[in-house]
């Protein structure tokens, strides 16, 4: 508090007045002293009574200061020790020196805080002021502070945020989501059946989505009649995850005609955004699920990765040979429309990759005009290399393969660039041709995947075909009766099909074996694709090596870890992962080996029990449910197969808790 007693009664300016009439009181006392004597008099009465005022004054502020300053202090102590506002010291050694009352709540009835490490609090305090950080949230007994930091003077804040997070909560768990439900084979199933047999299934998938639907408190209306509309909340959704879209299960049980199950795709639409928004969100959300083959859920956020749940189950061939047609006559409209076409595989090419664009290249030639197969020399496996040469023997057909710089030249606004055995933009030959011309082709039978080519003109993706080199063998079908498929091509596109189904032993249906007698049928040569899948025996002794060292994991699962320092090429892990495949009493197969460009290689396989390619898709990988891979940058081969054992721990957990 200010002291006011040695502060001047009168202040300077009064003074001087006062002299100034001190000193024409002299001159008055002069000249008339009478009236001096009464200015005199005057003047000391007015001085009297200045002085006695400015000394009230000066009391009445000193005891208005003092009660104040109590007010303050009294205020003070209350904050500090009766407010709902923790307070704490702490020492060098993090032990709590002393606490405000509010905290003596959080601590046991007979003990005290004070000497305890602030580690009873929480073992994340020490580390966040070790590394200077300014601020975390702590939850003590069901309240959840924003505790302040103050190192230099090692003292913690925590104000009670309690409200404001369970409000928080409550505005995300009342979010609105948006889910499409779709019948996947809905129209095939019921295209043979009376009026009678589907008005039964409708009532029963009816039911069983009402029932699903009231259970966890969403709103479900039926749309057409392979589509739902339903409408739920974000904490809803947080349900169902949790039990993984046990709905997919329920609905494929029902039994279909001829024992083909009835399967449900659904595509959600989360996020704080308009509802126009979260409805186109959830219908990219269903394209996606039905480009990965159905019989899944695709859960879109406004912001963050796209989560799937399902596709347990191989798909099943089901597309037909109307859409075949249709696919074949639009390529055939863009090819004419074109100034040449482009046609581009994946990196590092497989018999697939390389057969499907020789099929694609015949359909340019068919309808005269110009084509080429972008090809990098440089980028050419083991694998392959076979059929490589055959192709350079072949002057006419290998006039058609350019290097990307060369496709960069000759590339136009108006050229069509075919993408065949990927749509991945990452994983093409060259990514910059994608930005080269507007006309873009994806022909694929892998699984979309959330990393998808841009805005292509025309897609033709089916899951369920053995390999891509199928789907073009079918469009080839129904192209005009021009250039016809030389030995040499029709043997490639069937050297891809026996390739990617393993000798027709997996992922085989009967239009497999239709576009493999159509090729046998134009000339394709069976004994020249054993000798373009014949191998080396040293790369034999190489891969039988890295069999050697495969451990068997939860008693069915083969995982082999190459030897680390030693880079191996891509083909090399899938021929070893097929060859693990095919012993006793293994279901499920994962190759991890160094790769030559520095990334951690892993090649999955599958009989179809293990779904590989949502435990790649965790890895940042994709692929099929029964053939799988991933890359992964900036890791060691030993925390590659950790966290490949992590996943596949958290797969089986998922499974054995549903």
């Amino acid at each position: 508090m200010p002291n006011l007693q040695n502060k001047p009664i009168l202040s300077r300016h009064v003074w001087v007045i006062y002299l100034l009439s001190f000193l024409l009181l002299g001159v008055v006392w002069y000249f008339q002293w009478i009236l001096g004597f009464i200015l005199t008099v005057l003047l000391a009465a007015s001085f009297y009574y200045s002085v006695r005022t400015e000394r009230t004054l000066l009391n009445e502020t000193e005891k208005y200061i003092s009660t104040m300053s109590h007010r303050i202090k009294k205020v003070g102590e209350e904050a500090l020790l009766e407010m709902p506002l923790g307070i704490i010291l702490y020492n060098e050694d993090y032990q709590i020196e002393w606490a405000n009352p509010y905290m003596n709540q959080f601590s046991d009835e007979d003990d005290s805080l004070i000497g305890e490490s602030l580690n009873k609090l929480s073992e994340d305090i020490i580390p966040m002021v070790k590394e200077n950080k300014e601020s975390l949230w702590l939850e003590l007994d069901g309240y959840k502070f924003n505790t302040i930091i103050k190192k230099e003077e090692r003292l913690l804040y925590l104000l009670d945020r309690t409200d404001q997070q369970q409000l928080r909560k409550l505005y995300h768990n009342d979010q609105t989501v948006l889910s499409i439900i779709f019948l996947d084979n809905y129209e095939e199933i019921t295209q043979n059946m009376d009026d009678t047999a589907k008005s039964q299934l409708n009532s029963e998938v009816t039911t069983v989505l009402n029932n699903w639907s009231n259970r966890y408190g969403l709103y479900l209306k039926r749309t057409s009649q392979e589509r739902f509309l339903a409408v739920g909340t974000k904490e809803i959704l947080g349900q169902l995850e949790k039990i993984k879209f046990d709905i997919l299960d329920e609905v494929r049980e029902m039994n279909g005609v001829e024992n083909n199950p009835v399967t449900l795709s659904i595509g959600v639409g989360v996020g704080n955004i308009s509802l126009p928004e979260l409805g186109e969100l959830a219908q990219s959300s269903l394209d996606l699920a039905l480009g990965r083959g159905g019989d899944q859920v695709a859960i879109k956020e406004d912001q963050g990765k796209v989560r799937f749940y399902g596709g347990k189950t191989n798909p099943m061939e089901k597309r037909t040979r109307v859409r075949a047609r249709v696919i074949s006559h639009a390529l055939k409209e863009l090819v004419k429309a074109s100034d040449n076409v482009i046609i581009m595989g994946h990196k590092s090419p497989d018999m697939d990759s390389l057969g499907a664009a020789i099929g694609v290249l015949n359909i340019a030639k068919t309808n005269n005009v110009e084509g080429h197969i972008v090809f990098d020399p440089d980028d050419v496996d083991t694998g392959v290399y076979r059929l490589v040469d055959a192709i350079k023997a072949d002057e006419e057909l290998w006039k058609y393969f350019i290097d990307p710089d060369r496709a960069e030249e000759i590339i136009t606004n108006r050229s069509l660039l075919v993408i065949v055995d990927t749509n991945k933009p990452s994983m093409v030959a060259d990514e910059s041709l994608l930005h080269k011309t507007e006309y873009r082709v994806v022909i694929d039978h892998h699984r979309r995947g959330e990393d998808f080519i841009d805005n292509p003109t025309l897609v033709y993706m089916e899951p369920y075909a053995s390999s891509t080199a199928e789907l073009v063998t079918e469009l080839l079908e129904y192209q005009p009766k021009g250039t016809k498929l030389k030995m040499l091509e029709a043997t490639a596109l069937l050297a891809g099909i026996i390739v990617d189904t393993k000798s027709f032993t997996l992922r085989t249906g009967s239009r497999t074996f239709d576009a493999a007698s159509y090729l046998r049928s134009v000339g394709a040569d069976t004994v020249l694709v054993q000798q373009f899948l014949k191998e080396d025996l040293d790369l034999y002794i190489i891969r039988s090596k890295i069999i050697e060292r495969a451990k068997i994991f939860r008693d069915h699962i083969a995982i082999a870890k190459a030897e680390s320092g030693t880079s191996y090429s891509p083909v090399m892990i899938a021929q070893a992962a097929d060859t693990l495949l095919t012993m006793t009493g293994i279901s499920a197969s994962f190759v991890i080996s160094e790769r030559a460009d520095g990334k951690i290689g892993i090649s999955a396989r599958s009989l179809g029990k293990v779904n590989v390619q949502v435990i790649m898709e965790k890895m940042n990988g994709g692929g099929h449910l029964t053939n799988a891979a991933t890359q992964i940058e900036d890791t060691t081969i030993d925390d590659s197969e950790a966290f490949l054992i992590d996943i596949l721990n958290e797969y089986y957990e998922g499974r054995e808790s549903e």
